[in-house]
């Protein structure tokens, strides 16, 4: 499992010993057997489930998909490890796109996908919300992150962690943290904690979002500059009369909305 071809898992020392680590894709590999154990375990896959691994690595994760799916989809963009992944697995056991998981059409895999991956955390936003994109595909995710991207995450309104990404996914997903990865898990070690997050599809009980591209301008707007009331950072979007309309306080700041405040405030602009 590496960082979208980021950040690897070692199936040993010696295979994170002889692949130097790439710094343009970030690559920390995860060489703690414990940790490995505990996401595949997180995971549960049975025989005949659609598992899609990003970022295999050096497959210490992708041995365990395996043994447990019979097959895997993975997504790996560092040719070097694509072609290790081809010597070590057939293609009964696991089909290998070499690709930036950026750019992968999830949607061309079918549906009912269960995500797995180490996510980059200089990618880690952008490669979220591209996930979103396909939910109506997905069953579920569990990924490994920076801790302070799943704190962000799954923050509450009102706290100093949530923003515009915890109202963007929280808009799609319910979401947990199953359990945090300490920096000494990986080759080498990054600087900060990790952490393991569950992500599953609202899907019907999703709010009706009217305006996808609305809804994201206003989240963001109303995120751009935290210390900006609402009547001033979304003045661009709506005056201070459609707030109060909407049951929002013009003189609020975002980041105490609730997902559903943005919801509806989006609606009424779209109206």
């Amino acid at each position: 499992m590496s960082n979208v071809g980021a950040r690897g898992h070692a199936s040993h020392p010696r295979a994170v010993d002889d692949h130097a680590p790439r710094k343009r894709f970030g690559q920390n590999f995860l060489a703690d057997p414990h940790y490995v154990a505990r996401i595949v375990a997180a995971v549960d896959p049975k025989p005949g489930e659609h598992v899609v691994e990003i970022g295999p690595g050096l497959a210490a994760l992708t041995g365990g998909l395996i043994e447990r799916a019979g097959h895997i989809d993975a997504i790996e963009i560092d040719r070097d490890l694509a072609a290790r992944l081809r010597e070590r697995f057939p293609p009964a056991q696991l089909t290998l796109h070499v690709s930036d998981a950026l750019d992968f059409d999830f949607g061309a895999l079918g549906s009912d996908l269960r995500v797995v991956g180490n996510l980059p955390y200089n990618i880690s936003s952008p490669l979220l919300f591209h996930l979103a994109g396909h939910a109506a595909n997905l069953s579920d995710l569990t990924v490994m992150l920076q801790k302070e991207v799943v704190d962000r995450m799954t923050a509450a309104p009102g706290t100093a962690e949530y923003g515009r990404l915890t109202v963007m996914l929280q808009a799609v997903f319910s979401m947990e943290r199953l359990f945090t990865v300490p920096p000494g898990a990986f080759r080498p070690a990054p600087k900060v904690d990790s952490a393991v997050a569950r992500l599953v599809p609202l899907r019907e009980r999703a709010p009706a979002i009217a305006d996808r591209e609305l809804f994201a301008r206003v989240v963001a707007a109303a995120f751009s500059q935290r210390r900006k009331t609402l009547r001033n950072a979304l003045s661009a979007l709506c005056d201070a009369d459609t707030l109060r309309e909407s049951g929002i306080d013009p003189g609020a700041r975002g980041e105490t909305l609730a997902v559903a405040d943005f919801v509806r405030l989006a609606n009424a602009l779209a109206r």
